[in-house]
């Protein structure tokens, strides 16, 4: 975007991964844009404006695409669109269908970036490892999308739609985002930390044995946004690139419990092994999902964490706090 300034639009900003993007973008030298957040609910969380006093902050519905206009009109057509709104519960989606599909497919965010009549913006979307059935061990990109549930459906709905209308596009297949909390608290239970809760407590707590995910550190999904912000922006040559985004180790839950218990010593004896039919969660799961990151370590050079050592970096943060 030679001898203009950089413009970056992160939709749900003041989710768990849209604060940590935000934050990162605030830091000089990372990137250095204009950034503009969109919010779902009434205000934007005042922490995370009072901490990032540089980025503007635009309500808007995703579902509608209601306060978008206003953006275009006060920040301009953005160079690149960061999409972390969803509803990403897979509860949520199979309770109401109708709002998982109007949510996670986001025409109105596409149309609206088609109609500036350009091809100058990038859009980097948050899919899922939910996409996949389940049935293997190390999914890759190119093997065939047969989700369980409708948050996996939505999802794959979703990337068709992208990447028929769009000419830029990252779609970013990523697995359950763990690390430290955000700027503006979340609502929801953030997964590390929750165990680290129940474990503390020295009761036994039952863990699903059969499940198996490639969970990714936030910073190394940051990291990921960042990588194809900056080629976009320094070279504008046509990206239309689809990724896996997890980290380097396949873990069950129970595996996630052990290794913060290692972190912390706690004792193993307190975690019961347990598998995933012995809980009805009102949703199928998929019992395999873990993926195969070699197209991300080749094409953007980013080489994930592993879990333990993320599991010792997200308790580190919070006992900074």
């Amino acid at each position: 975007m030679e001898g203009e300034r950089g413009r970056v639009l992160v939709v749900g900003g003041s989710g768990y991964l849209g604060q940590h993007l935000l934050a990162a973008l605030a830091v000089h030298g990372s990137v250095d844009v204009d950034v503009a957040f969109t919010h779902h609910r009434g205000t934007a969380p005042r922490p995370l404006l009072d901490a990032l006093p540089g980025a503007r902050a635009f309500r808007a519905d995703l579902r509608s695409g209601d306060g978008l206009q206003a953006v275009a009109a006060s920040f301009g057509q953005p160079h690149v669109i960061v999409n972390c709104a969803a509803i990403s519960v897979p509860r949520a989606c199979e309770a109401d269908p109708a709002a998982a599909m109007a949510t996670n497919v986001p025409s109105s965010l596409v149309d609206w970036s088609l109609s500036f009549g350009n091809d100058r913006t990038l859009l980097i979307h948050l899919s899922t490892d939910q996409v996949y059935e389940g049935v293997k061990s190390f999914y890759k990109e190119e093997d065939e999308t047969l989700p369980v549930n409708m948050y996996g459906k939505s999802k794959v709905a979703a990337e068709k739609f992208i990447t028929e209308k769009c000419s830029n596009y990252a779609i970013l297949r990523s697995s359950i985002i763990y690390g430290p909390q955000t700027i503006s608290p979340v609502e929801k239970s953030l997964p590390i930390q929750w165990m680290n809760s129940v474990l503390s407590q020295g009761q036994q707590v039952d863990f699903f044995n059969d499940e198996y995910r490639c969970p990714v550190y936030v910073k190394d999904m940051v990291d990921v946004i960042l990588s194809l912000t900056k080629s976009w922006l320094s070279d504008g040559k046509k990206i239309q690139v689809l990724l896996n985004v997890g980290g380097p180790d396949r873990v069950s839950r129970l595996q996630m419990a052990e290794s913060v218990a290692e972190v912390r010593g706690y004792s193993k004896s307190i975690i019961k092994s347990v598998p995933a039919s012995s809980v009805n969660r009102g949703v199928a799961s998929p019992p395999d999902i873990s993926m195969d990151i070699t197209r991300l370590t080749q094409t953007l050079g980013i080489q994930p964490i592993t879990f333990l050592d993320g599991v010792r970096a997200t308790l580190d943060a919070e006992a900074s706090t």
